[in-house]
């Protein structure tokens, strides 16, 4: 086991998503993971791209949007450190549904989908507790969105 493993369980462990999981189901999920860093303006993913995997911010802030028909993508919302980055991941057709974007040097814990969701497959409890984690995500995400929209209508743009 690599140093960044045991920090990575420990990352995880102590990370509110990751809550009532038991231990060996969060060295599970820190199995699939690895530290990947991004440079200011570099994408983590871009909307509609396969999507492989799920990012939680350790340092730095991420912005999360919309591309527009214009050109000009519509922003939901910045992030920062323990924040999670994606759902598609878990639901078919796994394709990204926003873009995000490096606002910072930004480091992040990016967890492998396609071998999580294999785990999910063995261990259902995993799947139904990682489905009910991912799922409120995705409310606050698409409420996030909501509000973007408004604010855009609001200001006329």
């Amino acid at each position: 086991m690599r140093a960044s493993d045991d920090m990575i369980t420990q990352y995880l462990t102590q990370h509110p998503s990751f809550d009532g999981l038991d231990p060996a189901q969060v060295s599970l999920i820190a199995s699939h993971a690895q530290i990947v860093h991004f440079a200011p303006g570099e994408r983590l993913f871009s909307r509609d791209g396969d999507a492989r995997e799920f990012f939680i911010v350790q340092d730095g802030k991420v912005t999360v949007g919309v591309p527009s028909i214009d050109g000009e993508s519509l922003e939901i919302q910045t992030v920062g450190p323990g924040s999670m980055l994606g759902w598609s991941w878990l639901i078919p057709p796994y394709r990204w549904s926003f873009d995000a974007r490096a606002v910072t040097p930004t480091s992040v814990i990016a967890v492998d989908g396609a071998k999580l969701r294999e785990a999910c497959e063995v261990d259902l409890k995993l799947g139904y507790e990682l489905m009910k984690r991912f799922a409120l995500l995705m409310a606050k995400r698409l409420n996030a969105a909501r509000m973007a929209a408004i604010r855009q209508h609001a200001s006329g743009i």
